[in-house]
């Protein structure tokens, strides 16, 4: 038997709005049809209508929930080198505590209308987790190691981790340009390429990235010290950081995640480098670490595909993407159907799941969500009503 959904507005992103519509689905979460409200009157359907607009499940595309125990541990904006400093010292902690942790913040995800996840791991522990989801995990194997002479031994680790991982689809990836040799990079890029798997990286998240591999200085150089690496070896680029890595990864599908202090030379050059890519904002995990947003008006001028992600819970107070939808909305004026787009089909696009989700359509099954807006299609509450 079919259930019908009707609200004030269906937004089904892959099409013009409906005002007092309603969507058939079927006890699976397939879409069967849209109907306008002459539709619903015509057929003499008797349906219950809900203030606000039904949109598709969301997408997150960058979280780490191997950190949802550190919730409120770390204080806002002490800068990214601090944050990745108390990272490595309070990130270890009792299993059953962490597990725990991850479980409710699997949970509070789908409670927020969020359908599928990028997720970053460096270890097996979330993969328990995950396999009992409600929510289709993608997770992304986390490489680290600045140390060219160490990049096989570590490329043969993780591709153990990966296989601990299946059936569950992962792919590994690098941190960050400032945590991965050019060594590591080509392995990592390999490996993408024999399977044609997409990629993740941390893309310039402060302005310390950029000085170190401009001018070898900055705060970074503070981070090897305490980490007790020898980084002799480096010569700086004279570049900025996206500039130098970015050529390893050569056409493979990558998200870039932050892009706090990207500017337009930068974007010029990714976007002649690579046409794969996407940039995933996280703004309240920048606002919380830096203090700052990236340039949403540059990157939405340059017209790259756009991703939202939450960060995790290290850096931010819920994992909730219409919650970064309404910073985006207040700090940056973005319109709500193109934040729209960046919280659904991009997201799903990018994860390769765009046939079942993304998009309100038939035969999908992307979830859907009832939100409240305003008139002027203001977001207003984070609160989300999960409608399947």
């Amino acid at each position: 038997m079919l259930k019908y959904f009707s609200a004030d507005w269906i937004f089904p992103v892959a099409s013009a709005p409906v005002k007092n519509g309603a969507v058939a689905v079927r006890p699976d979460g397939e879409i069967v049809e849209i109907l306008t409200e002459e539709e619903i009157v015509s057929l003499g359907l008797d349906i219950i209508k809900n203030k606000g607009a039904i949109v598709p499940g969301f997408i997150n595309t960058h979280c780490h929930l191997e950190l949802s125990h550190m919730l409120g541990q770390i204080p806002e904006h002490t800068g990214l080198v601090e944050f990745v400093r108390s990272i490595i010292k309070s990130r270890q902690g009792n299993a059953g505590q962490i597990k725990a942790a991850m479980e409710t913040a699997d949970q509070k995800m789908f409670e927020n209308g969020i359908v599928a996840v990028g997720d970053i791991s460096n270890q097996i522990s979330s993969k328990e987790v995950k396999e009992n989801s409600k929510i289709h995990y993608h997770t992304f194997i986390e490489a680290l190691g600045f140390n060219p002479e160490r990049a096989g031994v570590i490329m043969n680790h993780l591709k153990e981790i990966k296989h601990d991982f299946e059936p569950l689809s992962a792919t590994i990836v690098p941190h960050a340009p400032y945590t991965v040799s050019p060594q590591l990079f080509e392995l990592i890029w390999q490996e993408a390429e024999k399977s044609n798997a997409f990629i993740s990286v941390h893309n310039q998240e402060t302005v310390d990235e950029n000085a170190f591999f401009e001018s070898k200085s900055g705060g970074f150089l503070k981070l090897y010290e305490f980490l007790g690496i020898d980084i002799g070896f480096f010569d700086p680029t004279n570049k900025t950081s996206l500039k130098s890595w970015l050529p390893y990864i050569k056409k493979q599908k990558t998200l870039l995640v932050h892009n706090t202090v990207t500017n337009k030379a930068d974007v010029e050059f990714a976007k002649q480098s690579n046409p794969n890519l996407y940039w995933c904002l996280c703004p309240k995990a920048n606002l919380y670490i830096e203090n700052a947003l990236p340039d949403v008006d540059l990157l939405m001028v340059e017209n790259v595909k756009i991703t939202l992600g939450t960060d995790s819970l290290a850096s931010n107070h819920q994992l909730n993407i219409l919650s970064e939808m309404i910073t985006l909305q207040k700090h940056k004026q973005v319109t709500f159907e193109k934040l729209l787009s960046w919280a659904t089909i991009n997201g799903a696009e990018f994860l390769e799941i765009d046939q079942q989700m993304g998009t309100i359509e038939v035969g999908k099954r992307p979830g859907l969500n009832l939100i409240q807006l305003s008139a002027d299609y203001a977001i207003e509450s984070d609160l989300v009503k999960r409608l399947i």
